[in-house]
This record gives C-alpha cells, sequence and structure tokens, in this order.
C-alpha cells in the first residue's frame, strides 16, 4: 500500500512540475510576446513611482495585458528597482519585456515636451516642441525671442512639466560674446556664466541640459567640446599649411565660417585664403572688418562703409597682412576641416554668384566679370524683378 501511496505522490509531483514549468514558460511567452496596445502612446513615470503603480497605469491605458506578469518579469530581470522618471514612447504591440527596459535603461525621456534655446547669429529663440505618438513626429506649440518680447505663460506652464527635457543649440558662427549674453536669458539655468570664453573656443553644437543646470559649467563643456574637435584636426592636418599654432588654423576656420553658409564650399574657400597668404596677398574679407569694429558683440546690422574698410584695427584685413590676431567667431567642425584640410586649388577671388554660393576666379580680370555679374542680380533684385 506504501508503494501504492509514494507511487501516486510521485506522479501528483511530476504532474505538478510539468504544470508549473507550463506556466512558467506560458508566463515568459506572455511578457515577452507582442502586447495588446493597439496605437503608440507617450507613457509618463513620475518620479518616486513604484513599479507596481507604472504597472496599473500601464494597464489602464492597454498597454499590457497582466499587471502580475509585468511584475514578475521585471522582478526577474532584476529591474523593478531601476525605473527612471520621464516620457517614453511605447510603441504598438509593444511587449512588457521591450516596455521595462524603455522604462529603466537610460532615464532620457524619448516623448513628450522638448524646451530648445537655439543661438543663432543674427537672432535666437526658444522652440518648445511635442512628439505625437501617433506620427512620431515632433510638433512645434510655442516659439518666441526671449530678448524681444515677454515670455509667454503657455511656455511658462510648459517648462514647469516634471518630465521636460531642455536643450541648447549652437548655430554655426556664433560669437562668444553672442553664446554668453544669450545663456543669461535662459531662465531654466542657474548660476553666473562669467567672462566670456575666448573667441572660437565654444563649439556649435547641441547640448542637452536639466532645470537649474550651471551656466558656467555649460560654458566648460562647449570649450572642451571645440578642444576636442580641434585636437583632432589638427593631428591629421594636411601637409604644407602655413598655421603655427592649431590657434591659427581656428582663426582661419572662423573665417572660412562667416564667408560661406554652403558647406561643399568651405575646402575651396579655404583655399583662396591659404593661396592669398602663400602669395603675400591681403586677406580682404569683410567679415574681419566687422569683427573688428562690433568686437563679436551683435550683428553690424548694414554695409561697411569706405572709412571702415581703410581704417585700420587689427582685424581690418584690408589693412593687416596675414591673419587678425584672433578669430572671430565660434566655427564649425565642417569649418575647421576646410581650414586644416583645404582643396588644392590656384584661385584667389570669389563673390557671391546669386544661388546662396560663390563664382571663384584665378586672375582679377574674372572675378572682375564676376563681380559685374553679381552686380546686375543685385540690381535685378533690387528693382523687384
Amino acid at each position: 500500500m506504501w508503494r501504492n501511496i509514494a507511487s501516486n505522490f510521485l506522479t501528483i509531483a511530476i504532474l505538478l512540475l510539468v504544470m508549473a514549468a507550463g506556466l512558467v514558460a506560458w508566463g515568459q511567452r506572455q511578457y515577452a510576446g507582442p502586447g495588446p496596445l493597439a496605437e503608440a502612446i507617450c507613457f509618463k513615470v513620475e518620479r518616486g513611482a513604484t513599479l507596481r503603480r507604472v504597472a496599473t497605469d500601464l494597464s489602464g491605458q492597454g498597454a499590457i495585458a497582466s499587471e502580475y506578469i509585468f511584475r514578475v518579469g521585471a522582478d526577474y530581470e532584476d529591474k523593478a528597482g531601476s525605473l527612471k522618471a520621464g516620457s517614453f514612447l511605447i510603441t504598438p504591440n509593444a511587449s512588457m519585456q521591450e516596455i521595462v527596459d524603455t522604462i529603466t535603461r537610460s532615464g532620457q525621456s524619448t516623448c513628450g515636451t522638448e524646451v530648445n534655446f537655439r543661438i543663432g547669429v543674427n537672432a535666437s529663440d526658444i522652440v518648445v516642441r511635442e512628439l505625437d505618438p501617433a506620427t512620431n513626429r515632433y510638433e512645434e506649440v510655442v516659439k518666441f525671442d526671449p530678448s524681444a518680447e515677454a515670455v509667454p505663460q503657455d511656455y511658462l506652464d510648459r517648462a514647469q512639466e516634471s518630465d521636460v527635457r531642455f536643450r541648447i543649440t549652437l548655430a554655426e558662427g556664433v560669437t562668444s560674446w553672442q553664446v554668453v549674453d544669450a545663456l543669461k536669458r535662459a531662465e531654466f539655468l542657474d548660476g553666473e556664466a562669467g567672462e566670456v570664453p575666448p573667441e572660437g573656443h565654444l563649439a556649435p553644437d547641441s547640448y542637452e541640459v536639466v532645470r537649474g543646470g550651471s551656466r558656467a559649467d555649460l560654458l566648460a563643456e562647449m570649450r572642451r567640446r571645440q578642444e576636442a574637435v580641434l585636437a583632432e584636426l589638427w593631428a591629421s592636418r594636411a601637409e604644407g599649411l602655413p598655421y603655427a599654432t592649431p590657434e591659427e588654423a581656428l582663426t582661419m576656420a572662423s573665417i572660412v565660417e562667416k564667408e560661406t553658409g554652403v558647406p561643399e564650399e568651405r575646402p575651396r574657400v579655404a583655399s583662396v585664403f591659404l593661396n592669398r597668404l602663400a602669395q603675400g596677398m591681403k586677406l580682404q574679407t569683410d567679415p574681419t572688418v566687422i569683427y573688428g569694429l562690433t568686437k563679436g558683440q551683435g550683428v553690424l546690422g548694414r554695409g561697411l562703409r569706405q572709412s571702415e574698410l581703410r581704417g585700420r584695427t587689427p582685424y581690418n584685413t584690408y589693412v593687416i597682412d596675414g591673419l587678425p590676431p584672433t578669430p572671430i567667431a565660434n566655427p564649425g567642425r565642417e569649418s575647421i576641416a576646410a581650414a586644416l584640410d583645404p582643396e588644392t586649388t590656384d584661385y584667389l577671388f570669389f563673390v557671391a554668384d546669386g544661388s546662396g554660393g560663390h563664382a571663384f576666379a584665378t586672375t582679377l580680370a574674372e572675378h572682375n566679370d564676376n563681380v559685374a555679374k553679381w552686380r546686375a542680380i543685385e540690381a535685378q533684385q533690387g528693382s523687384g524683378n
């Protein structure tokens, strides 16, 4: 009898184990398989939220089929205590495993509100965008110039959200003074900016910041990135360049940056100025003259006068020989690369061609023809034809 009881008990135990294994396998399939979400959502994890609270919210929004399996799966992967506050894009049919990974991995919001303070050469603005989960595209909801108009209440309301992301974007060609002046109006940053950094030593780039972040620390990061770019490109520079120091290359890059906005022209523009230096010619570039007048503090807003072209300043390349003493703006990586790896040309002149680019010439006669064509285009544009 005892043998029968033992045999029955063993049979039952085996069946229970098989059932348990099947249940575990079923749970794993539920956890890793496609979820029930029909349309993408932007899911917000509040700071301090618990896994139970998150599971309830996800279930309420139709993103998961089982709160229990969701919690057990997160526990099994040792991610239950790694929730990150923010707003996260949950795609249609995302599995519970994918959702857990999304809300625990990096802590960087993938949807919600983004505030981007764009610092430009001629103007700056703050743009607020929100991601539309259905299209996975950001839609602009607020835009204003913090230096010229009152801060909209809509911006203030949105910028206070716990999951908002802040970004500072520097355009190529801005001056260090313009950057510092703009950062003073970034109400979401904190602390003094300090002295204006050396011209040319801030990297035009996009910088993700946090509310209450330090202005001084941000400027230090901008300098670090620019110095890293300059060091990298200086190490692989072309042979035979006339620069004694990386600073001189940065100065040339800033001139190239201010002379053309057409990316593919930059190495050619750099070749023109290097050819002039090689022949002992003056650089004769208007942006340096303008910098000598403004010191980089804003834009001139008008054409140069003949007296200004003849006036002696350290930056008037119609008067001085060689490069000006410092960069005249903060050049981007492409302009630095152009200054350190220019095209090989015989060009000595260039002028606008009416298409946004420039016409290049080897001789003064060719250049005068190109100037005449440009004057005709200017006259036609001025007449409204």
